[in-house]
């Protein structure tokens, strides 16, 4: 065992989340007195913030007498919960066995190249997010891409530049 003076560490803080708590409070209010709320209250802050933001928890968590690991429990056991913002525009390319013969690895890196981002990775502006995808359940379409609800079918290289130009025009919000 040493003798010497155990040296200092130094841990940084994660900045605190600034946010308007107002519209979490409004579907926490929405949803306090229905029984097992706690999915629909954490459905309805990621409807209204895009994600579910960090404080948000903590106040569900004191609003609903819910611990906080419970909740992030919830949260990282369901795909459709995301803990980090999220593009406007969110874009999933078929990776399932017809759009891939069809050409699907083409068309992912096609979107990687233009995009500057890569799988389930967000543009700094939040414009777009960028997902792979087991199946979209069209494969008569292969490849297929999706923007939010849009579906576009037999994408081709340079359908990937239309589509990008298409939804630079359209507005954040």
């Amino acid at each position: 065992m040493s003798n010497a003076p155990a040296e200092a560490t130094h841990v940084e803080e994660t900045p605190v989340e600034e946010i308007d708590l107002g519209p979490a409070n409004h579907v926490i209010d929405k949803y306090l007195t229905l029984p097992g709320n706690l999915m629909p209250v954490l459905q309805g802050i990621q409807d209204e913030y895009g994600y579910v933001p960090k404080p948000t928890i903590d106040l569900v968590a004191e609003r609903l007498n819910v611990y906080p690991s419970q909740i992030f429990g919830v949260l990282t056991f369901y795909a459709q919960f995301h803990l980090k913002p999220r593009g406007r525009y969110i874009i999933r390319v078929c990776v399932g066995t017809a759009c891939h013969v069809q050409g699907a690895p083409r068309i992912v890196e096609t979107f990687f190249d233009k995009l500057g981002i890569g799988h389930a990775e967000t543009t700094s502006d939040l414009r777009y997010t960028f997902e792979k995808v087991a199946c979209l359940g069209a494969c008569g379409m292969a490849p297929l891409a999706m923007v939010n609800d849009d579906t576009f079918g037999k994408m081709t290289v340079q359908k990937v530049a239309e589509i990008i130009a298409e939804y630079n025009q359209r507005p954040m919000k």
